[in-house]
């Protein structure tokens, strides 16, 4: 016994909580409070989410008639329009939505982006419905608390929370498109879940969940609010979405600070580019994998969400300068969009 490390005998005169007295921390306190801040988060929210339910027309490769399928969706104006993911609803020959109180509606769609995974649809309710406020994704900060809420696996009104563990991903979705300007969170995702809000801690929402990695855990992501606010103005307006396309794949960065000021650089972030399909306009114009995107006609470009925004169907069949950074050299190539097809 006298041969025992002395840190034997410190833990033995430790009680449970002394090195939280020690540190001045109140841990239910704290959990009280997280508890007070998701709660409030979810009555602010909860009432707008609905299930899908889809059914789709049957194909040679299917077996007993017509298929079905269901995902998560959010009411965002109070006269029955609804944001969920384009592949939830994509080919449906019949929707019907389930709201928070039970009611069941037949659904419409009044468009979707595959592009970007998004989709509207518009029931036809006579009452004003509770509807979610749509929040500013710019202004996210990894680490800050998220909550997911949906219908995984079909049980519906189901909560998870985390954080947001990464901004600005670039994700392929099922169909082979690039999704942009995507958020990474470790709030539990399931199949389900698609198309269901992912809110902040003042229940507005910040993204729409959209993807998990298949064998991952706590992995998931969720399209950018701000990019599925412009993808709805373009579906009201013309029932799909009408963008320039460069044939280039990429993705936000930083950029160090004494690149910035070296090159008078407005921002502090730009567009690696990741990707350059072969024989676009992006290739034909001289853009490089590994260029770093800093302006589109003069304009900053502070992330991929501003490619999205600054391409868009005003620029088709016209000229654009695109200044890139590449290596040592401030460039400004010229690159003729096309309008993106399928």
């Amino acid at each position: 016994m006298g041969n025992r490390p002395s840190f034997i005998d410190d833990l033995a005169r430790a009680t449970p909580g002394s090195a939280t007295q020690r540190s001045g921390i109140d841990d239910d306190a704290v959990l009280d409070a997280y508890s007070r801040t998701v709660i409030g988060a979810l009555e602010r929210v909860q009432q707008s989410v609905a299930h899908i339910a889809v059914e789709r027309r049957a194909t040679p490769q299917a077996q007993g008639g017509a298929r079905g399928g269901s995902g998560s969706g959010f009411l965002f104006t109070p006269d029955g329009y609804l944001l969920t993911n384009s592949h939830v609803v994509h080919g449906a020959t019949d929707l019907r939505v389930t709201l928070a109180d039970g009611s069941t509606y037949a659904a419409d769609l009044v468009g979707d982006d595959p592009s970007t995974d998004l989709a509207v649809l518009r029931i036809g309710a006579t009452e004003t419905l509770p509807h979610a406020q749509l929040g500013d994704s710019a202004s996210l900060r990894v680490g800050q608390i998220a909550i997911a809420v949906g219908s995984p696996l079909g049980l519906a009104q189901t909560v998870t929370t985390g954080v947001v563990s990464a901004l600005g991903r670039s994700l392929r979705s099922t169909s082979g498109r690039m999704i942009y300007d995507v958020i990474q969170t470790d709030a539990a995702l399931n199949p389900g879940n698609s198309g269901g809000p992912l809110v902040n801690s003042a229940g507005q929402v910040i993204g729409v969940n959209t993807a998990i990695i298949p064998g991952a855990q706590a992995i998931c992501f969720a399209t950018a609010i701000d990019s599925a606010k412009w993808v709805i103005t373009q579906l009201f307006a013309h029932g799909r979405v009408r963008r320039a396309y460069i044939g280039m794949a990429g993705t936000t960065v930083p950029i160090a600070r004494k690149v910035q000021r070296y090159f008078d650089l407005a921002s502090t972030s730009g567009v690696r580019v990741m990707e350059i399909v072969k024989g676009s306009p992006a290739a034909l114009g001289g853009l490089r994998v590994d260029d770093t995107i800093v302006t589109i006609d003069g304009v900053s470009v502070d992330g991929i969400d501003a490619v999205q925004r600054l391409l868009d169907f005003s620029r088709i069949d016209r000229e654009v300068e695109i200044g890139v950074v590449r290596l040592t050299q401030r460039l400004n190539l010229r690159v003729t969009p096309v309008e993106q097809t399928g």
